[in-house]
């Protein structure tokens, strides 16, 4: 096998679906691509009910291991996944683009946010699947 493919998760702030995103790449499919998170702008923090989410569902914790990055401070990727930014999404060169159409779940219930991330753990598993 050559290199692994290299994955780019990203939204506007990076603060909050990327790095979920980023995170459960790293758990769930590290084996098959890298996983990277950016935005065009970033947060101070992370998202504190991701952290505390993530923490809890995947003992993952994102406030020591990840930091809200800018598309300039990630490498070339191969795969550039949108996370439904209803805004200008981000633009990368990359061989593949895919949008997740994911609301933001920053604000939210429990409940909603714990169903985006859910919803980001099949995404993720899905594209491990297509990757293999």
């Amino acid at each position: 096998m050559g290199q692994k493919t290299k994955v780019a998760f990203v939204c506007v702030h990076n603060s909050c679906r990327s790095q979920i995103a980023e995170a459960l790449g790293k758990l769930l499919a590290s084996d098959v691509f890298d996983s990277y998170s950016a935005g065009t702008e970033t947060k101070p923090q992370i998202n504190q009910d991701a952290v505390r989410l993530m923490k809890q569902l995947y003992s993952v914790d994102m406030g020591q291991t990840q930091h809200s990055k800018l598309l300039a401070d990630i490498p070339p990727v191969d795969i550039v996944i949108t996370m439904g930014c209803n805004v200008e999404c981000p633009y990368l060169p990359c061989k593949r683009r895919e949008d997740w159409g994911l609301d933001d779940p920053t604000g939210k219930s429990d409940t909603e946010f714990i169903a985006v991330i859910q919803s980001i753990e099949q995404h993720i598993l899905h594209l491990k699947q297509t990757l293999m």
